[in-house]
């Protein structure tokens, strides 16, 4: 099958499209044709050597994909042959084929393009299970969701303003801000020319917010606490900027704060199972009358994916970038 390798560690030159064996599914597990893949800030880390696969999933990258289904394995219950499906993978989605353990295989809903599916499972179950599985956002409460305009981002605003919270955005432009406003943001920070520290502080009136999203890392962790109210958590869910940093000790004390960590990938198949199902429960019923949406900026042939990665290492788009290979 046709699928994109790396030819070593590094920028997106490394990557080729090549002939390689398909996979074949275990007893749990679906073989499905893919339709649409999805690129992640994960698929850049592992194209420069960094954040492998978990043991037992491919080393190919994308961590989501869409298409139909090819052959079941003999465990499998509920799902045949030529079903349309999507959902987050350990790896393998730059492929013409992947595996994906039918428990974490969802029904694309009808109507929906295999790019629209594609688009979904890895930002809507990262921002729900940080937000509100971890994080415990609650109606009334505001939050900064940084880098406002990624993949993450897009769909961290919706649900948050949804359930009722007041959202703040940073975003690198003007353009991007306006459009996190259309999907719910109250306000956005230019964060190139301006000091979101003080902008926060201006929008709440000194309050701050009850949580923030942070993709950033080191150079953010002490302005992050310092906008947090009292019982305030911050959930640190990316490293961008670096990861080791210094922090006040007193403040997270005298504001009973909490710091919470989360990576998707390395999860047990059974916690990626209940992920997959709080996300069914959740939010699929809204995506799928349409109150909510999977925000897409461009599509990408899979033959492409090198144009495609410089592309979001230039931060360039708005939402999702998808690869199509039918």
């Amino acid at each position: 099958m046709e699928a994109i390798i790396r030819t070593g560690d590094g920028g997106p030159e490394v990557l080729q499209l090549s002939e390689v064996p398909a996979p074949k599914p275990t007893a749990t597990q679906l073989l499905v044709d893919v339709h649409a893949t999805a690129l992640n800030r994960a698929d850049l880390i592992q194209r420069r050597g960094g954040y492998p696969p978990p043991p037992g999933d491919a080393d190919i990258l994308g961590l989501e994909i869409a298409g139909t289904v090819a052959a079941v394995g003999r465990a499998v219950e509920g799902v045949s042959e030529g079903d349309r499906v999507f959902g987050l993978v350990g790896g393998g989605g730059y492929a013409a084929q992947a595996v994906i353990d039918y428990r974490m295989a969802m029904p694309i809903p009808d109507g929906w393009r295999f790019e629209e599916a594609a688009a979904v499972p890895e930002v809507f179950f990262t921002a729900n299970e940080n937000i509100f599985t971890l994080g415990e956002l609650a109606a009334g409460e505001a939050i900064l969701i940084h880098a406002g305009g990624s993949g993450v981002g897009t769909a961290g605003i919706q649900i948050s303003h949804h359930a009722g919270a007041n959202v703040f955005v940073t975003a690198g432009t003007s353009g991007k801000i306006h459009k996190c406003k259309t999907l719910g943001a109250i306000e956005g920070i230019n964060y190139k020319t301006a000091d979101f520290v003080a902008e926060i502080e201006h929008l709440t009136g000194g309050e701050g917010v009850d949580v923030v999203l942070d993709f950033i890392g080191a150079p953010y962790l002490e302005q992050n606490l310092s906008i947090l109210k009292t019982k305030g958590r911050l959930l640190q869910v990316g490293l961008i900027g670096g990861a080791t940093a210094e922090i006040d000790l007193g403040t997270l004390m005298r504001k009973r704060l909490k710091i919470i960590g989360s990576v998707m990938r390395p999860q047990s198949i059974d916690e990626k199972i209940a992920i997959t199902q709080r996300f069914v429960d959740q939010w699929l019923p809204e995506l799928k009358n349409g109150t909510l949406k999977p925000v897409i900026d461009s599509v990408f042939p899979l033959a492409e994916a090198r144009q495609a990665h410089t592309y979001m290492e230039a931060n360039r788009n708005f939402g999702k970038i998808i690869l199509k290979l039918k």
